[in-house]
């Protein structure tokens, strides 16, 4: 096999389908985006698979940028999740093939309470694309996968028609690199400062806020579906993007590794009674406890902003609470100076 070829290929096929976009978006694109623009609830992002993963990325996207938004697993949803979907919420749903059983059964329930429904689906003939509200379409002409099966070029599209619909609301909404912004986040404990003025690399920086996370709650507990908001200094920025960018994806991988601790490390001991009951972890076996598990369940719980002066190496975290319709979300908001 030439290695270089079949990756040339896979990269070709994948930037096709995400050039085939442009000519993909119609009027729907513009009544999505005012729709979510105006919206006073949140934007609910459900799939199932690779495209429940894609929805997760794109959380992260909404939050960093402006506009709220939650994932909402669409199994979970069918087997008592929905409750998480409020009254003034849209739902986002993304699929290739808006025929899965779970979005089937999804779809109606949705639709029944009165919530707007967006299909980021890539079958236009679709039980999802028949049952949404607006549609924005994701087709692609075929996978990059060999066998034309493996979700490839159909998430690098779904991924792209996310971060298409983030810019053009965070150019709606003015934000600019000079704009003064307000982050909203609701706590339970913070600021928890994060104080390093050693590290010079990016790494070592970003490793240092990541261990400043583990207190979260409690540096035992791991693996947590709970919100947290960092605030970034602008030294400690300096410091991360000294050789090139470093995006807050990037940083919120760091945060998962460097927290990343042995199962065995969390049971219940003499110092603290916090964590896995000791008769569980005896059932879960040595090779299970070795196993490791980050501060978050899931980067899109790690939200992140730059604030501060341009004097010390001070960065802070603020813990949030249970996830969900009763969580932390971060809600950014230009300050209007005129």
């Amino acid at each position: 096999m030439n290695w270089i070829e079949r990756a040339r290929h896979t990269l070709e096929l994948e930037s096709q389908a995400i050039a085939q976009l442009v000519d993909q978006l119609d009027a729907s694109f513009q009544r999505v985006g005012e729709l979510v623009l105006h919206l006073k609830g949140r934007v609910i992002m459900t799939g199932i698979g690779k495209s429940a993963i894609i929805a997760q990325k794109l959380v992260a996207t909404f939050n960093s940028t402006g506009t709220p938004a939650v994932f909402m697993h669409a199994a979970d949803a069918i087997h008592g999740d929905l409750g998480l979907v409020q009254q003034h919420d849209v739902v986002l749903c993304i699929s290739k093939s808006g025929n899965s059983p779970e979005i089937k059964a999804l779809s109606p329930l949705i639709k029944s309470r009165g919530i707007p429904l967006i299909g980021m689906v890539g079958n236009l003939d679709s039980h999802l694309a028949k049952q949404s509200d607006f549609i924005l379409d994701t087709t692609v002409s075929k996978e990059a996968c060999p066998l034309d099966l493996a979700p490839t070029s159909s998430t690098a599209a779904q991924m792209a028609m996310g971060d298409a619909l983030a810019t053009c609301l965070m150019e709606a909404r003015g934000f600019k690199a000079e704009d003064s912004v307000v982050t909203v986040f609701a706590m339970t404990g913070g600021p928890v400062h994060l104080v390093d003025q050693t590290s010079r690399r990016p790494d070592q920086i970003a490793g240092s806020l990541g261990q400043g996370l583990e207190g979260v709650f409690l540096p035992k507990m791991h693996n947590l579906p709970i919100d947290a908001l960092l605030v970034v200094c602008p030294e400690h920025i300096h410091t991360l993007t000294v050789d090139g960018p470093y995006s807050k994806d990037r940083l919120r991988d760091r945060i998962q590794e460097v927290t990343a601790r042995p199962l065995s490390e969390m049971v219940q001991d003499d110092h603290s009674g916090a964590g896995i009951p000791v008769a569980d972890a005896e059932r879960m076996g040595p090779e299970k406890l070795a196993q490791l598990a980050p501060k978050f369940a899931g980067k899109e719980y790690i939200h992140i902003v730059v604030a501060g002066g341009d004097a010390g190496k001070f960065s802070s975290a603020f813990h949030g609470w249970a996830t969900g319709e009763v969580g932390s979300i971060s809600v950014s908001r230009k300050i209007d100076l005129g």
